[in-house]
């Protein structure tokens, strides 16, 4: 299986760029990982909420097979501890699915489309947080995840 990431716009804070990268490389000695962004939209200031959302969307949308299932990060999403996610993990590896895409959204969340499209949704937290931070602390979850799958002492249990 290969686990991918989506992520609307560019990251500018180079620390936090390094330590993406630091979880990248652990992420993959468990499985397959993908980071792509989608650059950010141009003159996005003139466009409405929903015109942003929407041309996002099909820039999410180009991105995805129809054999991949997509998770949304997404505020309204099912919440998990690190061990049942790690559990969701494991599931999701014994289906026998190729691909699984997570994304994170721009500014103002998905177009309909996306959401129609969508196998399900995951809330890192009731919190709000940068969308920028949101993309370390979902590949460091990944790491998690795989460490409690191969008792590996990262997570204190």
């Amino acid at each position: 299986m290969t686990i991918k990431l989506l992520a609307i716009g560019k990251t500018d804070n180079k620390e936090l760029t390094s330590l993406i990268e630091v979880y990248k490389t652990r992420l993959n000695h468990y499985i397959k990982f993908e980071f792509e962004v989608i650059p950010d939209l141009k003159k996005a200031k003139n466009l409405s909420e929903n015109e942003q959302k929407h041309k996002e969307g099909e820039l999410i949308l180009k991105k995805i097979s129809p054999s991949d299932v997509l998770i949304l990060l997404d505020e309204n999403g099912k919440q998990f501890s690190s061990l049942s996610f790690s559990n969701y993990l494991q599931k999701q590896m014994n289906s026998g699915l190729k691909h699984l895409i997570f994304v994170i959204g721009g500014p103002y969340g998905f177009s309909d489309e996306v959401y129609m499209k969508a196998n399900g949704k995951i809330s890192l937290s009731k919190m709000t947080f940068s969308h920028q931070m949101v993309r370390l602390f979902f590949i460091e979850q990944l790491y998690r995840g795989f460490t409690i799958l191969k008792n590996e002492p990262y997570h204190h249990r």
